[in-house]
Protein backbone atom coordinates (compact mmCIF):
# COMPACT_ATOMS: atom_id res chain seq x y z
CA UNK A 1 0.00 0.00 0.00
CA UNK A 2 1.53 3.68 -1.01
CA UNK A 3 -0.12 6.90 -1.70
CA UNK A 4 2.14 8.20 -4.74
CA UNK A 5 0.68 10.52 -6.96
CA UNK A 6 1.45 10.68 -10.43
CA UNK A 7 1.06 13.14 -13.45
CA UNK A 8 -2.00 12.53 -13.18
CA UNK A 9 -4.53 12.94 -10.12
CA UNK A 10 -4.00 9.00 -8.48
CA UNK A 11 -6.93 8.14 -5.96
CA UNK A 12 -6.10 4.89 -3.87
CA UNK A 13 -7.75 2.60 -2.37
CA UNK A 14 -6.69 2.58 1.59
CA UNK A 15 -9.44 -0.16 3.07
CA UNK A 16 -12.19 -1.05 1.27
CA UNK A 17 -12.87 2.51 -0.63
CA UNK A 18 -16.61 3.14 -2.27
CA UNK A 19 -16.57 6.81 -2.19
CA UNK A 20 -20.58 8.38 -2.76
CA UNK A 21 -20.94 8.85 -6.95
CA UNK A 22 -23.91 10.32 -9.05
CA UNK A 23 -24.64 7.05 -10.42
CA UNK A 24 -27.81 8.17 -11.19
CA UNK A 25 -26.90 10.33 -13.58
CA UNK A 26 -24.39 7.41 -15.05
CA UNK A 27 -24.99 5.18 -18.05
CA UNK A 28 -22.90 2.00 -17.57
CA UNK A 29 -21.51 -0.06 -21.01
CA UNK A 30 -20.53 -2.80 -21.20
CA UNK A 31 -19.35 -4.89 -24.09
CA UNK A 32 -19.97 -8.23 -25.10
CA UNK A 33 -19.80 -10.98 -27.04
CA UNK A 34 -22.07 -14.24 -27.27
CA UNK A 35 -19.73 -16.46 -26.06
CA UNK A 36 -19.49 -14.22 -23.17
CA UNK A 37 -22.80 -13.71 -21.80
CA UNK A 38 -23.95 -16.43 -18.61
CA UNK A 39 -20.10 -16.97 -18.05
CA UNK A 40 -19.38 -16.51 -13.89
CA UNK A 41 -17.86 -12.92 -15.30
CA UNK A 42 -20.50 -11.45 -16.90
CA UNK A 43 -23.20 -13.41 -14.32
CA UNK A 44 -21.34 -11.31 -11.71
CA UNK A 45 -20.84 -7.70 -13.36
CA UNK A 46 -24.43 -7.78 -14.12
CA UNK A 47 -25.59 -8.95 -10.33
CA UNK A 48 -23.33 -6.07 -9.19
CA UNK A 49 -24.62 -3.73 -11.28
CA UNK A 50 -28.10 -4.09 -9.83
CA UNK A 51 -26.52 -2.96 -6.58
CA UNK A 52 -25.24 -0.01 -8.68
CA UNK A 53 -28.43 0.64 -10.19
CA UNK A 54 -27.12 3.42 -12.72
CA UNK A 55 -29.44 5.56 -15.00
CA UNK A 56 -28.81 3.15 -17.63
CA UNK A 57 -26.83 0.19 -18.69
CA UNK A 58 -26.01 -0.97 -22.37
CA UNK A 59 -25.00 -3.97 -23.45
CA UNK A 60 -23.37 -3.72 -26.51
CA UNK A 61 -23.33 -6.97 -28.28
CA UNK A 62 -21.21 -8.23 -30.80
CA UNK A 63 -23.09 -11.63 -31.41
CA UNK A 64 -25.26 -13.76 -34.79
CA UNK A 65 -28.55 -13.88 -35.40
CA UNK A 66 -29.31 -17.57 -33.74
CA UNK A 67 -27.29 -15.98 -30.20
CA UNK A 68 -29.42 -12.98 -29.81
CA UNK A 69 -32.53 -14.38 -28.11
CA UNK A 70 -30.68 -16.07 -25.55
CA UNK A 71 -28.40 -13.27 -24.64
CA UNK A 72 -31.47 -10.94 -24.60
CA UNK A 73 -33.68 -13.14 -22.55
CA UNK A 74 -30.62 -13.35 -20.19
CA UNK A 75 -30.34 -9.77 -19.39
CA UNK A 76 -33.64 -9.08 -18.94
CA UNK A 77 -33.37 -11.32 -16.02
CA UNK A 78 -31.57 -9.04 -13.92
CA UNK A 79 -33.02 -6.09 -11.96
CA UNK A 80 -31.31 -3.53 -13.31
CA UNK A 81 -31.99 -0.65 -16.21
CA UNK A 82 -30.12 -3.04 -18.65
CA UNK A 83 -30.93 -2.98 -22.56
CA UNK A 84 -28.86 -4.71 -25.53
CA UNK A 85 -27.87 -2.82 -28.21
CA UNK A 86 -27.20 -5.62 -31.11
CA UNK A 87 -24.12 -4.11 -32.76
CA UNK A 88 -23.58 -6.33 -35.36
CA UNK A 89 -27.44 -6.58 -36.53
CA UNK A 90 -27.82 -6.81 -39.87
CA UNK A 91 -29.82 -3.38 -39.70
CA UNK A 92 -27.35 -1.55 -37.93
CA UNK A 93 -24.51 -2.79 -40.06
CA UNK A 94 -26.62 -1.93 -43.22
CA UNK A 95 -26.83 1.82 -41.58
CA UNK A 96 -23.34 2.54 -40.92
CA UNK A 97 -22.43 1.10 -44.81
CA UNK A 98 -24.46 3.28 -46.56
CA UNK A 99 -22.84 5.86 -44.61
CA UNK A 100 -18.82 5.03 -45.18
CA UNK A 101 -18.98 3.59 -41.72
CA UNK A 102 -18.54 -0.14 -42.30
CA UNK A 103 -15.42 -2.07 -42.06
CA UNK A 104 -13.31 -4.13 -38.89
CA UNK A 105 -15.59 -5.30 -36.50
CA UNK A 106 -14.42 -5.81 -33.12
CA UNK A 107 -14.72 -4.55 -29.31
CA UNK A 108 -13.81 -0.93 -30.30
CA UNK A 109 -16.30 -0.53 -32.82
CA UNK A 110 -19.49 -2.37 -30.48
CA UNK A 111 -18.12 0.52 -27.70
CA UNK A 112 -17.47 3.23 -29.77
CA UNK A 113 -21.62 2.75 -31.03
CA UNK A 114 -22.83 2.19 -27.50
CA UNK A 115 -20.89 5.49 -26.05
CA UNK A 116 -22.88 7.40 -28.81
CA UNK A 117 -25.85 6.03 -27.73
CA UNK A 118 -24.73 6.50 -23.95
CA UNK A 119 -23.45 10.23 -24.66
CA UNK A 120 -26.05 12.57 -23.87
CA UNK A 121 -25.76 10.99 -20.16
CA UNK A 122 -23.89 13.45 -17.97
CA UNK A 123 -20.99 10.86 -17.15
CA UNK A 124 -20.29 7.65 -18.97
CA UNK A 125 -18.61 4.42 -17.52
CA UNK A 126 -17.27 1.33 -19.85
CA UNK A 127 -15.86 -1.84 -18.52
CA UNK A 128 -15.79 -5.29 -19.36
CA UNK A 129 -17.32 -8.10 -18.58
CA UNK A 130 -14.69 -10.59 -17.83
CA UNK A 131 -13.64 -9.84 -14.46
CA UNK A 132 -14.15 -12.41 -12.00
CA UNK A 133 -13.11 -10.04 -9.43
CA UNK A 134 -15.38 -6.84 -10.49
CA UNK A 135 -17.96 -5.37 -7.64
CA UNK A 136 -20.39 -2.12 -7.86
CA UNK A 137 -17.33 0.21 -5.99
CA UNK A 138 -15.87 0.05 -9.44
CA UNK A 139 -18.81 2.10 -10.80
CA UNK A 140 -18.59 4.70 -7.75
CA UNK A 141 -14.65 4.44 -8.41
CA UNK A 142 -14.36 5.40 -11.80
CA UNK A 143 -17.48 8.42 -11.13
CA UNK A 144 -15.94 9.78 -7.90
CA UNK A 145 -13.24 12.15 -10.05
CA UNK A 146 -15.95 13.36 -12.65
CA UNK A 147 -18.58 14.42 -9.57
CA UNK A 148 -15.16 16.39 -8.33
CA UNK A 149 -13.93 18.11 -11.40
CA UNK A 150 -12.23 15.79 -13.73
CA UNK A 151 -13.68 14.78 -17.31
CA UNK A 152 -12.15 11.35 -17.79
CA UNK A 153 -10.78 8.83 -15.24
CA UNK A 154 -9.11 5.21 -15.62
CA UNK A 155 -8.51 1.91 -13.18
CA UNK A 156 -5.80 0.64 -12.57
CA UNK A 157 -5.01 -3.02 -10.57
CA UNK A 158 -2.59 -5.54 -10.22
CA UNK A 159 -3.19 -8.68 -11.98
CA UNK A 160 -1.73 -11.39 -9.71
CA UNK A 161 -3.75 -15.00 -10.33
CA UNK A 162 -2.62 -18.65 -9.20
CA UNK A 163 0.43 -17.21 -7.67
CA UNK A 164 1.38 -15.70 -10.88
CA UNK A 165 1.54 -12.38 -12.59
CA UNK A 166 -0.42 -11.87 -15.48
CA UNK A 167 -1.31 -8.88 -17.68
CA UNK A 168 1.74 -9.89 -19.95
CA UNK A 169 0.87 -7.28 -22.66
CA UNK A 170 0.69 -4.43 -20.67
CA UNK A 171 3.67 -5.27 -18.46
CA UNK A 172 6.28 -6.70 -21.59
CA UNK A 173 4.61 -4.38 -24.20
CA UNK A 174 3.46 -1.50 -23.44
CA UNK A 175 5.15 -0.18 -20.56
CA UNK A 176 8.65 -1.08 -21.90
CA UNK A 177 7.94 0.84 -24.97
CA UNK A 178 6.44 3.61 -23.59
CA UNK A 179 9.86 4.08 -21.51
CA UNK A 180 11.83 3.84 -24.70
CA UNK A 181 9.94 6.52 -26.35
CA UNK A 182 10.16 8.42 -23.12
CA UNK A 183 13.85 7.94 -23.20
CA UNK A 184 14.16 9.63 -26.97
CA UNK A 185 11.02 12.03 -26.84
CA UNK A 186 10.66 14.85 -24.66
CA UNK A 187 6.69 15.46 -25.25
CA UNK A 188 3.82 15.79 -22.45
CA UNK A 189 1.65 13.25 -24.40
CA UNK A 190 4.35 10.57 -24.02
CA UNK A 191 4.66 11.57 -20.41
CA UNK A 192 0.51 10.81 -19.73
CA UNK A 193 0.69 7.29 -21.36
CA UNK A 194 3.17 6.96 -18.65
CA UNK A 195 1.58 8.44 -15.60
CA UNK A 196 -1.37 5.68 -15.76
CA UNK A 197 -0.29 2.73 -13.94
CA UNK A 198 -2.42 0.27 -16.36
CA UNK A 199 -2.62 2.04 -19.50
CA UNK A 200 -4.55 -1.23 -21.18
CA UNK A 201 -7.46 -1.29 -18.72
CA UNK A 202 -10.59 -1.38 -19.96
CA UNK A 203 -11.89 0.60 -16.92
CA UNK A 204 -12.57 4.21 -17.87
CA UNK A 205 -15.27 6.88 -17.16
CA UNK A 206 -15.95 10.14 -18.84
CA UNK A 207 -18.39 13.10 -18.80
CA UNK A 208 -20.68 12.97 -21.64
CA UNK A 209 -19.13 16.12 -23.48
CA UNK A 210 -15.75 14.17 -23.63
CA UNK A 211 -17.09 10.76 -24.74
CA UNK A 212 -18.84 12.75 -27.62
CA UNK A 213 -15.69 14.05 -28.86
CA UNK A 214 -13.34 10.36 -28.81
CA UNK A 215 -12.25 8.88 -31.92
CA UNK A 216 -12.64 5.21 -31.48
CA UNK A 217 -10.15 2.27 -32.61
CA UNK A 218 -11.97 -0.45 -34.01
CA UNK A 219 -10.36 -3.09 -31.79
CA UNK A 220 -7.56 -3.88 -29.53
CA UNK A 221 -6.53 -0.51 -29.56
CA UNK A 222 -9.38 1.17 -27.92
CA UNK A 223 -8.08 1.51 -24.83
CA UNK A 224 -4.78 3.34 -25.92
CA UNK A 225 -6.70 5.37 -28.61
CA UNK A 226 -8.77 6.38 -25.22
CA UNK A 227 -5.96 7.65 -23.73
CA UNK A 228 -4.30 9.53 -26.61
CA UNK A 229 -8.22 11.95 -27.07
CA UNK A 230 -7.95 12.29 -23.45
CA UNK A 231 -4.42 13.88 -23.70
CA UNK A 232 -5.72 16.04 -25.89
CA UNK A 233 -9.55 17.26 -24.32
CA UNK A 234 -8.77 16.46 -20.60
CA UNK A 235 -4.79 16.57 -19.93
CA UNK A 236 -2.98 16.16 -16.90
CA UNK A 237 -5.14 17.95 -15.46
CA UNK A 238 -8.62 16.73 -15.88
CA UNK A 239 -7.50 13.26 -15.56
CA UNK A 240 -7.47 10.80 -12.42
CA UNK A 241 -6.90 7.03 -12.02
CA UNK A 242 -8.44 5.25 -9.38
CA UNK A 243 -7.20 2.16 -7.53
CA UNK A 244 -9.43 -1.19 -8.17
CA UNK A 245 -7.36 -3.35 -6.17
CA UNK A 246 -6.31 -7.13 -7.52
CA UNK A 247 -7.96 -7.92 -10.58
CA UNK A 248 -8.85 -11.71 -11.91
CA UNK A 249 -10.12 -11.85 -15.79
CA UNK A 250 -9.46 -13.86 -19.26
CA UNK A 251 -6.17 -14.78 -20.06
CA UNK A 252 -5.36 -14.93 -23.44
CA UNK A 253 -2.70 -16.75 -25.51
CA UNK A 254 0.43 -15.13 -26.90
CA UNK A 255 0.44 -16.69 -30.84
CA UNK A 256 -2.70 -17.80 -32.98
CA UNK A 257 -5.86 -15.57 -33.64
CA UNK A 258 -6.93 -12.69 -31.48
CA UNK A 259 -3.56 -13.85 -29.35
CA UNK A 260 -1.48 -11.25 -27.40
CA UNK A 261 1.01 -11.19 -30.51
CA UNK A 262 -1.91 -10.02 -32.49
CA UNK A 263 -3.13 -7.66 -30.13
CA UNK A 264 -0.39 -5.70 -29.65
CA UNK A 265 0.09 -4.35 -32.94
CA UNK A 266 -3.35 -3.27 -32.56
CA UNK A 267 -2.08 -1.45 -29.57
CA UNK A 268 1.42 -0.32 -31.06
CA UNK A 269 -0.95 1.08 -34.03
CA UNK A 270 -3.00 2.79 -31.31
CA UNK A 271 -0.18 4.59 -29.28
CA UNK A 272 1.79 5.32 -32.90
CA UNK A 273 -1.23 7.38 -34.30
CA UNK A 274 -2.10 9.12 -30.93
CA UNK A 275 1.77 10.50 -30.66
CA UNK A 276 1.38 11.11 -34.07
CA UNK A 277 -1.58 13.66 -32.76
CA UNK A 278 1.16 15.35 -30.92
CA UNK A 279 3.46 15.16 -33.24
CA UNK A 280 5.74 12.72 -32.38
CA UNK A 281 7.39 10.77 -34.65
CA UNK A 282 9.16 7.69 -33.47
CA UNK A 283 12.57 6.32 -35.25
CA UNK A 284 10.48 2.79 -36.00
CA UNK A 285 14.40 2.05 -37.38
CA UNK A 286 15.78 1.90 -34.29
CA UNK A 287 12.71 1.95 -31.51
CA UNK A 288 12.47 -2.46 -31.60
CA UNK A 289 15.89 -2.48 -30.35
CA UNK A 290 15.89 0.04 -27.89
CA UNK A 291 12.24 -1.59 -26.61
CA UNK A 292 13.87 -4.53 -26.01
CA UNK A 293 16.33 -3.01 -23.76
CA UNK A 294 13.52 -1.65 -21.31
CA UNK A 295 11.76 -4.99 -21.36
CA UNK A 296 14.94 -6.92 -20.51
CA UNK A 297 15.01 -4.61 -17.90
CA UNK A 298 11.58 -4.97 -16.43
CA UNK A 299 11.92 -8.80 -17.01
CA UNK A 300 14.85 -8.44 -14.22
CA UNK A 301 12.32 -6.02 -12.11
CA UNK A 302 9.46 -8.46 -12.13
CA UNK A 303 11.48 -11.40 -11.78
CA UNK A 304 12.62 -9.54 -8.35
CA UNK A 305 9.31 -8.65 -7.01
CA UNK A 306 7.81 -12.23 -8.11
CA UNK A 307 10.71 -13.90 -6.05
CA UNK A 308 9.88 -11.12 -3.13
CA UNK A 309 6.39 -12.39 -3.06
CA UNK A 310 6.88 -16.21 -3.31
CA UNK A 311 5.55 -15.91 -6.97
CA UNK A 312 6.15 -18.74 -9.94
CA UNK A 313 8.19 -16.73 -12.76
CA UNK A 314 9.29 -17.80 -15.90
CA UNK A 315 12.17 -14.86 -17.24
CA UNK A 316 13.01 -17.25 -20.44
CA UNK A 317 9.02 -17.53 -20.95
CA UNK A 318 8.58 -13.85 -20.39
CA UNK A 319 11.64 -12.84 -22.65
CA UNK A 320 10.25 -14.99 -25.67
CA UNK A 321 7.26 -12.89 -25.48
CA UNK A 322 9.46 -9.49 -25.47
CA UNK A 323 10.82 -11.08 -29.08
CA UNK A 324 7.31 -11.16 -30.14
CA UNK A 325 6.18 -8.15 -29.46
CA UNK A 326 9.60 -6.81 -30.75
CA UNK A 327 8.42 -7.94 -34.09
CA UNK A 328 5.04 -5.82 -34.11
CA UNK A 329 6.51 -2.44 -33.48
CA UNK A 330 6.48 -0.96 -37.33
CA UNK A 331 5.10 2.30 -38.32
CA UNK A 332 1.21 2.42 -38.46
CA UNK A 333 -0.41 1.71 -41.02
CA UNK A 334 -3.81 3.72 -42.61
CA UNK A 335 -5.72 5.63 -39.45
CA UNK A 336 -9.11 3.41 -39.09
CA UNK A 337 -10.45 4.73 -35.94
CA UNK A 338 -13.63 5.55 -36.37
CA UNK A 339 -14.81 9.70 -36.05
CA UNK A 340 -16.01 11.30 -32.68
CA UNK A 341 -19.55 11.13 -32.65
CA UNK A 342 -20.23 14.78 -32.40
CA UNK A 343 -18.47 15.17 -35.95
CA UNK A 344 -20.37 12.67 -37.60
CA UNK A 345 -24.43 12.75 -38.79
CA UNK A 346 -24.84 9.00 -37.57
CA UNK A 347 -27.79 9.49 -35.35
CA UNK A 348 -27.44 7.73 -32.16
CA UNK A 349 -30.54 7.22 -31.90
CA UNK A 350 -31.24 5.59 -35.28
CA UNK A 351 -28.71 3.48 -34.35
CA UNK A 352 -30.44 2.16 -30.83
CA UNK A 353 -34.03 2.13 -33.13
CA UNK A 354 -31.92 -0.65 -35.73
CA UNK A 355 -31.15 -1.98 -33.27
CA UNK A 356 -34.26 -2.73 -31.08
CA UNK A 357 -35.79 -3.51 -34.58
CA UNK A 358 -33.35 -6.25 -35.34
CA UNK A 359 -33.85 -7.80 -32.07
CA UNK A 360 -37.73 -7.71 -32.67
CA UNK A 361 -37.10 -9.74 -35.56
CA UNK A 362 -34.95 -12.46 -34.31
CA UNK A 363 -37.02 -12.93 -30.80
CA UNK A 364 -40.21 -12.90 -33.00
CA UNK A 365 -41.46 -10.55 -30.74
Amino acid sequence: MEYVQERVTTLHDFDGANPPAPTDRATVVVPMTERDHASLAAERALTELERVDPARVIIALRATEGQVEEVVSWVDGFDCAAEVLWCTAPRVEAHLRERGLDGEVGKGRDVWLALGVAADSEYVVCHDADAKSYTAAHVNKLLYPLANGHEFSKGYYARVENSRLYGRLFRLFYAPLVRALDAAHDAPVVDYFDAFRYGLAGEFAATGDLIQRLRVQRGWGLEVGTLGDAFQYAGFEGSAQVDLGLHEHDHRSVGGPAGLGDMCREVGAALFHSLGDAGVSPDYETLPARYREQATRLVEQYAADAGFNGLEYDPAAERDQVDTYAEAIEAPGDDRRLPAWRETSLQPDAIQSLSAAAIDDATDN
